[in-house]
């Protein structure tokens, strides 16, 4: 399996606070059968995000871990005016594997009426949305219809995995198999923390959207489409989200 986004680099945001946590959660990660891991620290007005300072702290834990799993680095893009603007003029210091898929946090608190506008601009320059934890959004779990209307633009959906699994509660979890239901949902990623809660583990979530989808759908959620993006191709499981309530 191939994580798309974890907290994993010590020190830099709000997730590992300690090498040693770090190294723990590559490790859990492993054992989980995650074998590539992209590191995600948060690019926000909180955490300075520098690509240069992030790609020396990931090789150092590259040595730390050894060759499993398998790191890169992207980041946790927190999208505004201002952030969009920076990240239309040099795309590859913020996209995943500098390739052209950009994860996409949206606020808790307010979404852009004109956000569709803003992924408009990010696919002319060449970047596709992937918009991260959707069924964890309190502002889209009231209207998870926009989230369909992203994924019809082109955008990619990342759900969390421990969404499923009740870890977020049943509200979210709700969401998140309503967004699995419509086919609108292309990946699931940890955005692990830590090694006690927010933990780096993809295979519970993988199990259930097995049962549920078949073990294909998952097998792309989890193999397929993280692999995609990493290289930067096109989605190999994209289908048109079925747009009803």
């Amino acid at each position: 399996m191939i994580d798309i986004h974890s907290h994993i680099l010590p020190a830099v945001d709000d997730g590992a606070k300690t090498w040693e946590i770090a190294v723990e959660m590559c490790r859990m990660a492993a054992a989980d059968g995650i074998s590539h891991m992209v590191a995600t620290p948060h690019a926000n007005e909180r955490y300075r995000y520098d690509r240069e300072q992030m790609e020396s702290t990931l090789d150092q834990l590259r040595a730390r871990v050894g060759p499993a799993p398998q790191l890169s680095l992207g980041c946790d893009f927190h999208l505004s005016y201002d952030s969009l603007q920076e990240v239309l003029a040099r795309p590859e210091r913020y996209t995943i594997n500098a390739s052209r898929y950009l994860l996409v946090e949206l606020s808790d608190f307010s979404i852009p009426t004109k956000i569709a506008d803003c992924f408009h601009n990010l696919g002319d320059r060449g970047v596709t949305p992937v918009i991260t934890h959707p069924e964890r959004n309190a502002i889209l779990r009231q209207n998870p219809q926009r989230v369909l209307e992203w994924a019809e633009l082109g955008c990619v959906v990342q759900v969390t995995a421990n969404a499923l699994t009740g870890f977020w509660g049943a509200g979210v979890a709700r969401t998140a198999a309503w967004l699995l239901e419509r086919e609108a949902v292309h990946v699931l990623a940890s955005d692990a923390h830590d090694t006690q809660h927010r933990v780096p583990i993809l295979s519970q979530a993988r199990d259930l959207v097995a049962q549920a989808l078949g073990a294909d759908v998952a097998r792309a959620l989890v193999e397929d489409n993280p692999r995609a993006i990493l290289s930067g191709q096109p989605l190999p499981y994209c289908p048109r989200p079925a747009l009803r309530s």
